[in-house]
């Protein structure tokens, strides 16, 4: 059942200080430890030379989450004989998670699918920028800014989002926010989402009690500066795209997730799924990835 779109004012935080950040602080992603019943996930070591016929299926996951979050996939693509691997995505910011990305694709040799779920579909877009072996971009329910734009923004224009029940509150109700001290010596913010709003706002509440609980347990926490960070030159003008949307996104409005997905003229499906697609939907998102390697 879909639920009744409310339009969100949320508030941002700067260092040490009061600045607001907007709704895109829900710029999500996705699930740490996969699931309790999940077992195989890809290494996230460099692959610097392949003997395989098939493109490298790189896939990025995004905030409050890591890896493991694709095993179903992987072991789909695997079966299939595709080179798969799940690098760890930092988390810290936008501009240095897209250059510690890029650097990791340089090791690998031949073609490229690069697969960005959620806050992941923005570092995928930064990082494959100029990179020619990346023959296709997958974002899963995933964001893809146009350059100078932040998630903040892209999130702020569509309704819908469950992030939280109170528009006036600095820290939005479904957040907890940690300080942590920079190298500088300046205050950052931690961003986690809170156990008991997990398994609305990831899954829809489509996942056992029991099962989300230890993805909530387990995730990583986003920096609230990835959230506001402009996007540099997107690598969706030059690279074909491929979006699957996730109609019963609790996170990232459904709609937001059309508008990307038109304005990157991707080829495009639409999945009765939670933000958390790849833990629920595996076959879906599996398919959508293959089309992208054959260039279907």
């Amino acid at each position: 059942m879909r639920h009744r779109r409310r339009r969100l004012r949320l508030a941002l935080f700067a260092t040490g200080g009061a600045a607001a950040v907007g709704l895109g602080i829900l710029a999500v992603p996705l699930t740490s430890a996969a699931s309790a019943a999940t077992t195989s996930v890809a290494t996230a070591h460099p692959t610097t030379t392949t003997t395989s016929t098939k493109p490298t299926v790189v896939l990025v996951h995004g905030a409050w989450g890591d890896a493991s979050g694709w095993s179903k996939v992987v072991k789909n693509l695997q079966h299939d004989g595709y080179p798969v691997v799940a690098p760890p995505d930092p988390l810290r910011s936008l501009s240095g998670d897209s250059d510690y990305l890029a650097a990791y694709l340089k090791t690998i040799s031949g073609p490229i699918v690069l697969v960005g779920h959620s806050y992941g579909g923005a570092v995928i877009t930064g990082a494959a920028t100029g990179n020619p072996n990346v023959r296709a971009l997958v974002y899963i329910a995933g964001f893809a800014p146009d350059a100078g734009e932040s998630i903040n923004q892209l999130t702020a224009k569509f309704p819908g989002s469950h992030i939280t029940d109170d528009p006036t509150a600095q820290i939005p109700t479904a957040l907890n926010a940690v300080p942590f001290t920079q190298a500088d010596g300046s205050t950052m913010f931690d961003l986690y989402i809170k156990p008991d709003k997990f398994n609305d706002l990831f899954l829809s509440n489509r996942l056992s009690t029991a099962a989300s609980t230890v993805l909530a347990a387990t995730q990583r926490p986003l920096t609230a500066q990835a959230t506001g960070e402009p996007s540099r030159t997107p690598a969706w003008k030059t690279i074909p795209s491929w979006y699957l949307v996730a109609d019963a996104d609790h996170l990232i409005p459904p709609d937001a997730e059309r508008f990307m997905a038109r304005r990157a003229h991707a080829h495009t499906v639409e999945v009765d799924a939670p933000h958390a697609v790849m833990i629920t939907n595996p076959d879906d998102v599996t398919s959508l990835i293959r089309d992208a390697a054959n260039g279907s």
